[in-house]
């Protein structure tokens, strides 16, 4: 994986899948379900064909520019330096408020697990946040290989959960269509946008493939089919399957309605997993950012110290004391995991925006 070349269309589509399918899943459908009912399967829709040009104007610019400075990288050609100082900024904010809000769900699933309260979930929370800053400190990561067969199986998964519990779906739970009216279906795309960001993500490996401007394509077009039916299938199950409204696990819940406490209890350990790997990429990416952009004075210079190192330390160090805060506010009901859900995506359709923009100039 770090030798130039060594991608291909079905190792790269299941990147862009591992990049895709993250820890949004344990908890976005159900908030999404909860804001807009039945008429929240508008919302996914409308996503899946919008995310379709997204998804090919990021290869397009990964195909143009094969480099790793990601969407600042981009912005940057179009707009100019300002404009990507802006656009990293945005990006580093969703990673501040997003690592947080995804530790603590990856601790309600296993205090859900273990039948124990918040105060565990939130022991939890801060136990991966802690190991996946560590590693990062000593240049460690979670092998790609690791990540993706970790995706490969939660994918499995859920194909599986989806297809035994569909039969259990109640007509009633789509009436009314739109029980909080149709601007609640504007709330639902919002919460539904975490599970589409990621596009970006295998853009930024072009120069790992062994032919860019043949595989990038169509692995993208490869993971977008998978994507859309895995997607497509859980926006029925989970508004046509009663799982319970409050529930803080509800993809646990979705998948225990065809295999029990057994199947509860593979989908914790899993998401558990497959959250720290993500959170993982995430944070050392954000790092080297927070250095890029010190590096060139859009923040402060201390931040770029040790820019030289794989990951850098210093940006850690503030991503770390700002995840500690934040988790303490989640904890003592100050905020909640839905608002920085919300803020998170906001700040991903931004950074998306400009994107976009920049490579349509």
């Amino acid at each position: 994986m770090d030798e130039r070349g060594s991608l291909g269309v079905l190792r790269g589509a299941a990147l862009y899948v591992g990049a895709l399918i993250g820890p949004g899943l344990l908890l976005v459908p159900a908030l999404a379900a909860q804001a807009a009912g039945a008429a929240s399967i508008v919302a996914w829709g409308a996503l899946l064909v919008l995310s379709a040009p997204l998804a090919i104007t990021f290869a397009a610019l990964g195909v143009r520019h094969p480099v790793s400075g990601g969407v600042s990288a981009y912005v940057r050609d179009g707009f100019g330096a300002a404009a990507a100082a802006v656009t990293g900024g945005w990006f580093l904010v969703a990673v501040f408020l997003g690592a947080p809000a995804v530790a603590l769900i990856g601790g309600y699933y296993v205090a859900d697990l273990t039948g124990s309260g918040s105060a565990v979930a939130a022991a939890v929370g801060l136990a991966m946040f802690g190991t996946v800053l560590t590693a990062n400190a000593f240049g460690l990561r979670v092998s790609t290989g690791f990540q993706l067969g970790l995706s490969s199986v939660l994918i499995v998964v859920m194909a599986v959960a989806i297809s035994v519990a569909l039969p259990s779906r109640s007509g009633d739970n789509w009436h009314p269509f739109a029980p909080h009216g149709w601007w609640a279906v504007g709330t639902a795309a919002n919460i539904l946008v975490w599970l589409f960001v990621g596009w970006e993500a295998v853009a930024q490996m072009a120069g790992d493939f062994r032919r860019p401007e043949r595989d990038l394509p169509r692995a993208m077009a490869l993971a977008f089919a998978l994507v859309t039916v895995l997607y497509g299938a859980l926006a029925v199950a989970t508004i046509g399957v009663s799982v319970g409204t409050d529930s803080r696990v509800p993809l646990a819940d979705l998948v225990s309605v065809g295999f029990g406490h057994a199947g509860r209890d593979a989908t914790a350990v899993l998401a558990v997993a497959l959250t720290m790997g993500t959170m993982n990429v995430y944070m050392g990416g954000s790092a080297k950012l927070a250095a890029a952009l010190a590096s060139e004075g859009a923040l402060p210079l201390w931040l770029a110290g040790d820019a030289h190192r794989t990951v850098p330390r210093r940006p850690l160090v503030l991503i770390g004391a700002v995840g500690v805060l934040i988790l303490g506010a989640l904890v003592a009901g100050i905020s909640s995991t839905d608002d920085l859900v919300r803020s998170t995506a906001a700040c991903f359709i931004a950074v998306y925006v400009l994107a976009i923009l920049s490579a349509l100039r």
